[in-house]
């Protein structure tokens, strides 16, 4: 019997949700500057943009909580004497980030506390200045990478055809990997111990950085245009992806495995498209996934790994066309939002654009198997330990930790809230209930002034309130009770109260308290409250606004009154005046 086969993965259904113009970082002044790098970066906390500006270089820093427009003149970390080619943050520290420049300079800098974008300053915004800075290169510095898992440990490339190690506590390069053409990009292995880099002269190599020699060294992407590589970090210590064209400028996406890269990549190259921009790699080791974004094109697609393979899952299409892209560390995704990627990426060179990658669930609990371990942002070693020779896993940490009501989009109120449910009106056919007993409550608790009822929820008919065991709560939905007096700050229980008792061995004394509201009912109740008090404003508008209406018609009316009477009063001097002329008439012809 013939059929189609659908391999199974969690994230084939993966979809990239775009942002409103409203929630974007808007009046941005984007670097045009035409060096190859991502021009943008993102951490949990801040988002950093090459900025066009004159004397000198600089870029900004943007907290990703200031979103919307931004104000003409902002803070920005000037320092560089030309153009910033490229930044990144360090994985340990959200407030420390590195720059390299056509200055061929680094330097190091620190984000202030409390840093904002908006001040009331007379004289404007006051530019921040780097903490160290780093002399070594000869020419213009174009990359800069932290080390995944050594603290203070940097690497960069410059216009002089080599890489530099750093130890940005010292100020001192440690080592120098020389190369026979400009590095087009680096990065790091899992643990930090190799490093791979892609380079005009159509190599790709990987290094043993402390030894300052490249281990492998084959024959990349043939292509005259820009390659970029990609270590698959979290499967091991021997997959790499990259990017580049081919002699015919057709863009490709190749797969390597160190045991076998005088072979080429697994499988051959794998065409993509023939669109002329440079592909940006970006790799998920939670996921399995690489994300492909093409510089001068809109759309970001992604594949999934498996068995030596990539596998096209889906693709992000857009108009706007981009020329810079980042991806924020899987530590900063909104878990409850089941998102397990989200990107930056530049618009026309005057806003960037948030784009979030969701695994379409229904579920309202933490997704642990789309989330697994992920690193931690705590650094493993020191950099005199790397130098020293030594070697670590990054530290990883449970994605759980951060699925906490704070982090839902209404969180649940600290203070619990007795819940009672309902039972719906008896009918003809129904059994009399038992009389009324009243039920006190033993520890009144106060409600939190968001459970508080509006003077619509009071429409409602009154619910027969039941305190229920433990069973019957589950059958029966939990709500607020609407029948809470808004002025006392305890719940009065109500004189006919019943007592629900369990068929066969509840005594009738015996109730247990419901449990505590979820997120979704205290969110439906703030829903509640928003469109209650929307309402009493729209009706205080249209009392107002007919009040208004009949003043303007009193006085049209008044108006009119004037009007006629005025036209009487005409009218009637009219035929006075006509009947005298007849009279004089009458008596010139007599």
């Amino acid at each position: 019997m013939a059929g189609r086969f659908v391999r199974s993965s969690k994230f084939r259904h993966v979809y990239g949700k775009p942002t409103r113009k409203e929630q974007c970082y808007d009046n941005l002044h984007i670097s045009k500057n035409a060096w190859d790098s991502n021009i943008i970066k993102a951490n949990p906390q801040y988002l950093s943009v090459n900025w066009e500006s004159g004397g000198g270089g600089a870029f900004a820093v943007i907290p990703l909580s200031h979103r919307g427009r931004l104000p003409e003149q902002i803070p920005l970390f000037r320092g560089h004497t030309a153009p910033v080619l490229d930044t990144d943050w360090s994985p340990f520290n959200d407030s420390l980030i590195a720059s390299g420049s056509d200055d061929g300079k680094v330097f190091i800098w620190a984000v202030p506390e409390n840093f904002t974008l908006l001040t009331d300053d007379e004289d404007g915004p006051k530019d921040v200045e780097p903490i160290s800075k780093l002399s070594g290169h000869q020419r213009k510095v174009g990359h800069v990478l932290f080390h995944p898992t050594a603290e203070n440990v940097l690497a960069t490339s410059s216009g002089d055809y080599t890489v530099k190690l750093w130890d940005i506590s010292t100020g001192t390069p440690h080592y120098t990997l020389k190369h026979s053409e400009v590095v087009q990009s680096m990065s790091w292995s899992t643990n930090g111990s190799m490093l791979v880099t892609t380079c005009r002269d159509k190599k790709l190599r990987i290094w043993d950085p402390r030894q300052e020699t490249a281990v492998h060294e084959v024959t990349g992407h043939t292509g005259a245009k820009n390659s970029r590589a990609v270590w698959m970090t979290g499967i091991g210590e021997d997959k790499i992806a990259t990017t580049g064209f081919s002699k015919m400028s057709d863009r490709q996406l190749g797969l390597w495995d160190l045991r076998s890269l005088t072979d080429g990549p697994l499988n051959g190259f794998e065409m993509l498209d023939t669109i002329s921009g440079v592909c940006m790699p970006f790799w998920d080791e939670g996921t399995k996934c690489i994300y492909l974004a093409g510089k001068g094109d809109g759309n970001i697609r992604y594949f999934e790994y498996s068995n030596d393979e990539f596998i096209f899952l889906s693709e992000y299409k857009s108009g706007d066309p981009q020329r810079g892209v980042a991806f924020l560390p899987k530590r900063g995704v909104a878990v409850h939002e089941n998102e397990v990627m989200r990107a930056f990426k530049t618009v026309n060179d005057s806003y960037i654009e948030p784009i979030s990658f969701v695994v379409p669930r229904r579920a309202e609990t933490f997704q642990s198997d789309i989330y697994p371990e992920t690193y931690s942002g705590e650094s493993a070693l020191t950099a005199e330990a790397w130098y020293g020779g030594a070697d670590a896993e990054p530290k990883m940490f449970d994605m759980e930790t951060l699925y906490t009501p704070e982090s839902l989009p209404s969180s649940a109120p600290k203070t619990p809230i007795s819940v009672v449910a309902t039972t719906p009106a008896p009918t003809k056919t129904a059994v009399a209930p038992p009389k009324p007993a009243a039920v006190e409550s033993a520890n009144p608790k106060p409600v939190s002034p968001k459970e508080t009822p509006t003077p619509t929820e009071k429409r409602v008919p009154s619910p027969i309130l039941v305190e229920t065991t433990a069973k019957v709560a589950d059958k029966n939905p939990e709500i607020p009770n609407p029948a809470i007096s808004p002025t006392k700050p305890s719940i009065t229980p109500a004189p006919a109260r019943q007592q629900i008792q369990s068929p066969a061995s509840v005594p009738q004394s015996a109730t247990l308290q419901a449990p505590p509201p979820t997120p979704m009912d205290t969110n439906i109740v703030e829903q509640l409250a928003r469109i209650t008090a929307l309402l009493e404003t729209q009706n205080k508008t249209l009392a107002s606004q007919d009040k208004h209406i009949s003043d303007l018609t009193k006085e049209l009316d008044a108006l009119k009154n004037k009007v006629d009477a005025r036209g009487s009063e005409e009218s009637s001097r009219k035929d006075e005046i006509i009947r005298k002329l007849e009279l004089e008439l009458e008596e010139a012809r007599s």
